[in-house]
């Protein structure tokens, strides 16, 4: 459900309606605990939350706080909060929470000795929260005061409100770049979008002690959501885009590639070309450029290639210009790619091609997008790719899809498919997990969905616990080629009990699908078990929605079926204790 089409009156009425339509979609929930420590009212910020999160296939248990008592249960601690154990932690704070701002008259010692003790408190609690309940932690920073003492000074007097306000924010932002796991929720730029006056209107607060208007809930609800799927790797992955009236003005077939609106010379033409510096930018964060075009291929082409245009046919890992049915086109570029339709955000113009991919894939996000001098905003509300980690892997994203398609062109000039694989020349790293990936790997493992035979998620803490306990085998694979680099892109979890070794994830992303990687992480993890005293390695499938390419893995791992549930949970084994060979691949391994 695309909750974005509702307005924010209409979520907060039919609140208890739309919950009960999501929680009767037949889908595989992601099922969390979300503790929220409120430093005012919190009800209706905990529904909003609930619908977004439900929008996104994350099922969710609360816990909240008492009234005002966010610090009391972070720092003391409750029964209740205790055995809650969550999963998630977010602390509802606003400017209504400082305990102590300047007054006019103090002087800059005064003043840091304040900001110092505020930002002590914060920081204090987040420890004790991190120690405690090792889990994601996201905070509020602060909005600005609706009121200035001092006028346009209060933004540069060091006794000002808004620039105590302010070097706190930084002081909160700074906590978070030195420490993972630990996210900003940015209301300072939410209630500046929003309209400071509108969002701080103080009735809210005297009559129901809420920090914020009550129309101005779903927008905070939304943006914790969009933060916590982040967090659990429901971002999406890739823009499927129109061209005609959507990256230009007008047809491009129609109105002649010359005559198409881009470029500096017109207003609206200056409305495209900051659409197109839009979306290129979401390149530096890795997400992938496609076109879904009803066009000429040529005309297209002719189109992009404009010297004004900001994106260039070689800016697109795909590029689907015909006559064929869009959501065709959308589901080959997904199989092409090896992704889910699911990972792409569409956009179009036109209200009828929206519907029809709404219609064939309703988990595609298809915004409205008005005016063209509203495209960005329809897009970057959405929270789409909300950033909590970049890696050197997203930043690399479109590289690797780009050498996919030279693997592919490749491949094509074979006839004997090992010969292809030998020609690749690939090498393999394949070792237990190391601090430099423990976020690429904690991103995998809530990312990967299709090779995925356990779909365990992980928080990058419990990644590091994996790699510290002697209990338990770790294993990540990175795979590079003559074409280049994919990165970290297979990950192994085995924990020893006795002689036997019990694999509780294995995942490999699906770019380097069909290249034998699987087989050498296998020959790997053997090697590792057996030096270890392992006779037995116990593998496990459970299916869902999504693993179904995965269901004889261990089969053709050499593995033999020992039970299966009416679930279809099954059970394997492998006796390594009178040796394994395993399949020989063309990867060697570093």
């Amino acid at each position: 459900m695309q909750l974005n089409s509702y307005t924010p009156e209409t979520l907060l009425r039919k609140y208890k309606l739309l919950r009960r339509e999501m929680l009767a979609e037949n889908i595989q929930w992601l099922d969390k605990r979300i503790a929220i420590l409120g430093g005012s009212t919190t009800t209706d910020i905990r529904k909003m939350l609930e619908l977004f999160l439900l929008s996104y296939g994350i099922r969710e248990e609360f816990y909240e706080s008492e009234y005002g008592q966010y610090w009391q249960d972070a720092m003391f601690g409750t029964q209740e909060l205790l055995e809650f154990h969550p999963d998630i932690i977010f602390i509802h704070t606003s400017n209504r929470n400082i305990t102590q701002y300047p007054i006019a008259s103090d002087d800059t010692q005064t003043v840091n000795a304040l900001l110092e003790a505020e930002y002590n408190k914060f920081s204090a609690m987040w420890d004790k929260l991190a120690a405690d309940y090792k889990c994601p932690i996201i905070q509020n920073n602060f909005e600005y005061p609706f009121w200035r003492l001092l006028g346009n000074a209060d933004a540069s007097f060091v006794s000002g409100r808004v620039n105590f306000i302010t070097r706190l924010n930084l002081k909160f932002a700074e906590y978070a770049q030195s420490h993972s796991n630990f996210y900003i929720n940015d209301i300072n730029w939410l209630s500046a979008d929003y309209g400071l006056e509108a969002w701080s209107a103080p009735y809210y607060w005297h009559m129901y002690k809420y920090a914020l208007a009550l129309p101005a809930i779903p927008r905070l609800g939304e943006s914790v959501a969009n933060i916590i799927k982040s967090i659990y790797g429901k971002n999406k992955k890739a823009f499927a885009l129109d061209l005609d009236n959507t990256l230009w003005g007008g047809i491009v077939g129609d109105d002649g590639v010359e005559n198409l609106q881009i470029g500096q010379e017109t207003s609206i033409g200056q409305v495209y070309s900051e659409f197109q510096q839009y979306l290129k930018a979401h390149e530096q964060i890795g997400v992938i450029l496609n076109v879904v075009s009803k066009n000429e291929t040529e005309n297209a082409l002719a189109g992009l290639k404009r010297p004004d245009s900001i994106l260039k046919p070689e800016d697109f890992i795909a590029i689907k210009a015909n006559w064929n049915p869009k959501s065709e086109n959308l589901q080959e570029i997904a199989q092409e790619l090896s992704l889910l339709p699911e990972s792409f955000v569409f956009i179009d113009d036109n209200p009828a091609e929206r519907a029809i991919i709404n219609q064939e894939f309703p988990l595609v996000p298809t915004p409205e997008m008005g005016r063209p001098e509203n495209y960005i905003k329809a897009i970057d509300r959405g929270g789409y790719f909300e950033v909590t980690s970049l890696t050197k892997d997203d930043i690399s994203r479109g590289i690797m899809y780009k050498d996919n398609a030279a693997r592919s062109k490749q491949q094509a000039s074979f006839t004997n498919y090992e010969e292809y694989l030998r020609s690749l020349e690939m090498r393999a790293e394949i070792k237990p997990f190391i601090p430099i990936y423990f976020s690429r790997i904690a991103q995998l493992t809530n990312k990967s969905n299709q090779f995925n035979l356990t779909t365990l998620r992980c928080t990058q803490e419990e990644i590091q616990h994996f790699a510290e306990n002697p209990n338990y085998i770790t294993l990540y694979g990175k795979l590079q080629d003559k074409f280049g680099d994919n990165g970290v892109v297979s990950v192994v979890i085995g924990e020893i009990k006795g002689t036997e070794l019990h694999i509780r994830l294995w995942l490999m992303s699906c770019r380097v699908l069909k290249r034998d990687m699987e087989f050498a992480m296998m020959r790997e993890l053997v090697r590792e078990a057996s030096c270890q005293g392992m006779k037995t390695i116990y593998g496990y499938y459970y299916p869902t929605a999504k693993n179904k390419m995965v269901q004889s893995f261990y089969e053709k791992q050499g593995f033999t079926k020992q039970q299966e549930d009416k679930e279809g949970n099954v059970v394997w084994s492998l006796d390594i204790a009178s040796g394994y060979q395993g399949k020989e691949t063309a990867i060697h391994i570093n």
